[in-house]
Order: C-alpha cells, then structure tokens, then sequence
C-alpha cells in the first residue's frame, strides 16, 4: 500500500461510507464523501496528527455532503465538487428527497472536476474518472499507488448504485462501470458510497447487475 492509509467510517441514516486517506509521514489527510455526523468524522485527524488538505465529493446525494459545510468550516480544507452538480451542493435541503432528513448546510465547491483531471493532494495522487449513472456527474477517484478505486455510488458488493432518482440511467450507469473494469487491474480494491469493501475481480465474477459486462 505504500504507506497509505484507508479509514472508512459509515455515518448517517443511510449508512453512507466517508473515507479518510493519507500518506504516512505527511500529516496531511484527504477525506471523500463526509456525508453526516461531521464531529465522529473529524476524530481521527486528531487521533492520527494528520490535517485535511482536501474533500473529494463523488457526487451530491445528500447523503454524501451532509457533512461538508461544518468539516470544511473546521478544518479549512477546500471541497473539490462535480461539476454538474455544483448546483446541489450550493443548495442542499432543495434536493433532499425525503421528510424528516437533515437540516443540512449548503456550501459553495472551491473547486470543480468533471473527469480527467489528475490532482496532487496530501503527497496523494489521485485520477479523476466520469463515471455518471447513478447521478448526472458522478465521479469516481482512483488512487492508483494504493490499488484503491472510491466508486462513490457506481459500484457495490454484489450490486450497484440506483438509477430512479432524478438524473439516473442504467445504460449510462452500465458504461460506466464498464470504464472502470477495463481501466483498472482485477485486484483493484473498490472502496463504495455503501456496504463493504470489494474488488472488481469480485465484481465482475459474480455480480448479477453486471451479466452484460460479464458477456
């Protein structure tokens, strides 16, 4: 793993998996996807000395920002947001399909990727891949120097993310896992927006979303 270090934490009423990644040695951290009970996130930074150079957001359910605001408030780390869906994050509890959820804070994104982009962050160097689907710019990131994939909600153990909320589409969701199958090594391990760990090989192996893949 070359020093890297992967921490999930699985947060909020549905469950939602935050990671915290660094390089040991660095004291900086890159968290992705802090989307509820900010304080229990923020924890391990000080457990581990580390600072928070930067949020990764895949993309903006609200149960993947919900903690953005206060984490970034706090650490003063800046949000790198998808680009389609800098809209949502700027206006939170508008997209917020269910009563009872929240209140969670808006935020405006510091930054913006749309797929592509390569960023250096915490001595971390993580690619940035389009993979929408499950919500019109989703992205996934890639850390390559880890074998490690954050699929966000593309990807998970045993099946993949919904396509019938607003902006879903099977066969953009399909595409897309399809891009990170064959872009990556069948070991890679796939840290997902829910349920556990897995790994494309896994996937590609024995999950019934992805017969069409698999044929």
């Amino acid at each position: 793993m070359s020093g890297i270090q992967i921490l999930g934490s699985t947060v909020g009423p549905v469950q939602e998996n935050s990671f915290l990644v660094w390089k040991e040695g660095t004291g900086k951290a890159v968290m992705i996807d802090p989307g509820d009970e900010a304080d229990r996130l923020m924890l391990p930074l000080a457990e581990h000395g580390l600072e928070l150079e930067a949020i990764l957001l895949t993309h903006c359910h609200f149960d993947h920002i919900g903690a953005v605001t206060p984490v970034a408030r706090a650490t003063g780390a800046p949000v790198w947001c998808p680009e389609l869906e800098v809209g949502v994050l700027a206006d939170v509890m508008a997209y917020v399909p269910w009563p009872g959820i929240g209140p969670y804070e808006s935020y405006d994104a510091d930054h913006t990727v749309s797929g592509g982009e390569h960023l250096s962050l915490a001595g971390l160097e993580f690619d940035v891949l389009f993979t929408p689907g499950h919500s019109p710019g989703h992205v996934s990131y890639s850390l390559p120097a880890a074998g490690a994939l954050f699929s966000g909600d593309v990807i998970f153990q045993n099946s993949v993310g919904r396509v019938d909320l607003p902006g879903g589409d099977w066969d953009t969701l399909l595409e897309s896992i399809r891009l990170l199958v064959e872009g990556h090594p069948p070991e890679t391990e796939i840290y997902p927006g829910h349920m556990g760990k897995t790994t494309l090989s896994a996937e590609l192996a024995g999950n019934p979303f992805l017969a069409e893949i698999r044929r």
